[in-house]
């Protein structure tokens, strides 16, 4: 490794790098002939070692790679090398770095310390061919589920024989001892439109050579980034395996009307020392202090050079690479803040130009200082400089639930009536509107959003305490039936506004990590969902159910755009503080039904609200959701505590 003087002196000499500009670093297979080339503009000698194993043995075979153009090296062995593995190895300044695979690698042994030569055809599941995308008309029509790949299945009760593991998630018909779909089938049966993976490409802190071992990690360490999580596949030895799952799983959710989005780490490396960025251009890849150190932007110790030409080249051809070979609908990026507007808009043009229908979306921040200059960040303030990204909305999760900075501090939804304008700001998808006085929002002075496809509206994720576990530390004196009407009004406001909608996996189940907040490596017992409490919250599945029914069935509630929103959401002034009603008009988007009525009491004392004029059919309450009717309402209606009322006349 450089050290901290030499890094601050070379800092300034990386933009000088040679920029490689084909498409053909890393390694490519045929039977007659295998082409090895990595980039390594400093390097003064490069090794290629071949083994049969991905781990243990001597190496069968060391050769020296030539120097090519624009700082690369390349080596063709013509011979059949399909399952062989290899290494690389960069002697710079003296000093034999360590023996990795290249940082494109598309196929590792256990653990990632080796590449392997795949043929990726023959990767692909019986029909990988004709795999078809379930359909989709707007971005605002998409309701995401984020779940961690253990998490869904590992309980002894989930009835998934796969536990653990990408076949988990691929299984048909699962259920609980108590006879309810588990799994795949709980996932299609709730009604959502795309199933957002955690981390599952390698990352780092999971021994895969100990499967037994109950480790756990949410993922955000990255090792290799084209290659799937070993840990989740049924053999992490064989490097085809894990590609050959992977691939499985996602045609088997498509087959299931189910789009796949993959949590992207570009970020970060899990360290810099022996990250393989490191072992190839020494850090080339990262942003450093004016004193030479690694600028911390991400909280984890660095932070990715997304600007740099070789940076941005390899982001690019790594999405491009997943959505062509693993299909995958779209992409969820960790701390995009640390990102630069022009790398993210160029992916999202590129990924566009192959298919429109890919979902980009990210965290709008940083978590913590970065050299990148603010203008040009990806942040939630720069969100109108992105092209068809979209950035998720802490505006209306504080506003519903309290800041994150306090565990104690109570939201909208249990009857601090002050946070309503930042829920509003939420229900019209941080954009423009003339209702929304915007001094008053929480965060956002400002609409922040061009399109409402551009928001992500949620009030959980697996960062932080789950939905009813915040209630819980929140409101200590509330009753569960108290804390179950508060957690059913937030994801109630949640699946009827604007945006795009966003579900923690298990919040349909009143998910508890019993107060764990940051939970990245605690057991299963803290992190796994618990299959029971489908049993035992029955009637807060199907309130979620009935939600996630009534948004798809109802397009006034996924306006595509501002103009929409604008012309056709109307908020009603109650008098009332906390209590939050709006009329959408004019069969909004198409909808059957010509002017819905929306009502949320965030106060903990029931309300009575004046209806516009006319019949009104009320279709959800505090209890049910049902759109052929379950009452009709004139004039006045009685909103309880802490409800939901949506109600319909045409």
């Amino acid at each position: 490794m450089l050290s901290t003087n030499k890094l601050a002196a070379q800092n300034n000499e990386f933009d000088k790098y040679p920029v490689y500009k084909g498409n053909d670093l890393g390694v490519s297979y045929s039977p007659q002939a295998n082409n090895f080339k990595v980039w390594a503009p400093k390097a003064t000698e490069v090794k290629l070692r071949l083994y049969t194993a991905g781990i243990g043995g001597e190496a069968i075979s060391t050769l020296n790679m030539l120097r090519a153009e624009d700082g690369t090296w390349q080596l063709s062995v013509k011979e059949n090398l399909k399952d062989k593995y290899y290494t690389f190895q960069i002697l710079q300044d003296g000093n034999w770095l360590l023996e990795r695979p290249d940082i494109y690698a598309k196929a590792v042994g256990v653990n990632g310390l080796r590449g392997m030569v795949v043929d990726l055809k023959a990767t692909n599941p019986p029909n990988w061919d004709n795999d078809t995308k379930p359909a989709q008309k707007n971005f605002t029509d998409i309701v995401l589920y984020e779940l961690h790949m253990r998490d869904i299945s590992v309980d002894p009760n989930s009835g998934i024989k796969n536990k653990s593991k990408f076949l988990g998630l691929a299984e048909e018909g699962t259920k609980s001892t108590a006879g309810l779909a588990t799994g795949l089938s709980h996932i299609k049966e709730l009604g959502v439109t795309h199933v957002h993976l955690l981390p599952s490409f390698d990352f780092n802190t999971v021994d895969e050579t100990k499967p037994l071992d109950k480790q756990y990690n949410w993922g955000y360490d990255p090792q290799n980034y084209n290659v799937p999580e070993g840990s989740y596949a049924t053999d992490a030895y064989n490097g085809n395996v894990r590609i050959q799952e992977f691939k499985q799983m996602v045609q088997t959710l498509h087959k299931n009307g189910l789009r796949v989005i993959l949590d992207v780490v570009y970020n970060h490396t899990s360290d810099t020392k022996e990250s393989n960025f490191n072992q190839f251009a020494p850090g080339y890849f990262y942003r450093h202090n004016a004193d030479g150190t690694y600028s911390n932007g991400t909280g984890c110790g660095n932070e990715v050079a997304s600007e740099r030409a070789m940076v941005r080249k390899f982001i690019l051809e790594s999405v491009v690479y997943w959505v062509k070979e693993y299909h995958l609908d779209g992409f969820r990026f960790d701390l995009m803040g640390t990102h630069d507007v022009e790398t993210m808009n160029l992916i999202s043009d590129t990924l566009h130009k192959i298919d429109p229908t890919i979902f980009i979306y990210g965290e709008g921040w940083t978590a913590g200082n970065t050299p990148l200059p603010e203008a040009d960040r990806a942040t939630k303030i720069n969100v109108t400089k992105l092209n068809r990204i979209a950035v998720f909305s802490d505006d209306i999760r504080d506003g519903l639930k309290g800041g994150l900075s306090n565990v104690k501090e109570k939201g909208f939804v249990s009857g601090i009536t002050e946070n309503a304008e930042s829920v509003k700001f939420g229900i019209v998808a941080s954009t423009p509107h003339p209702q929304v006085d915007f001094a008053k929002v929480n965060y956002s002075k400002a609409p922040w959003a061009n399109q409402p496809y551009q928001t992500i509206t949620y009030a959980s994720c697996h960062d932080d305490n789950t939905l009813f576990d915040r209630l819980k530390i929140s409101n200590p004196s509330a009753t569960e039936a108290d804390l179950i009407k508060m957690d059913k009004l937030a994801n109630a406001i949640v699946l009827t506004s604007q945006g795009v909608s966003f579900l923690h996996s298990g919040a349909e189940l009143l998910r508890t990590k019993q107060g764990v907040a940051n939970s990245f490596k605690s057991p299963d017992s803290i992190n796994q969902i618990d299959w029971s409490r489908k049993l035992k919250y029955k009637a807060v599945f199907e309130y979620y159910k009935g939600l996630v029914s009534l948004r798809k069935n109802h397009p006034a509630f996924r306006m595509p755009t501002t103009e929409m929103i604008v012309k056709n959401l109307k908020f009603i002034d109650t008098g009332i503080p906390g209590f939050i009603a709006y009329q959408i008009s004019n069969n909004a988007n198409g909808d059957s039904w010509k002017n819905i009525l929306v009502l949320l009491n965030g106060n903990l004392s029931e309300k009575t609200i004046s209806l516009p004029v006319g019949s009104w059919t009320v279709v959800a309450d505090e209890i049910h959701i049902n759109e052929k009717g379950m009452q009709k309402a004139e004039k006045v209606i009685n909103v309880p505590a802490t409800a939901a009322y949506v109600l319909y006349s045409n």
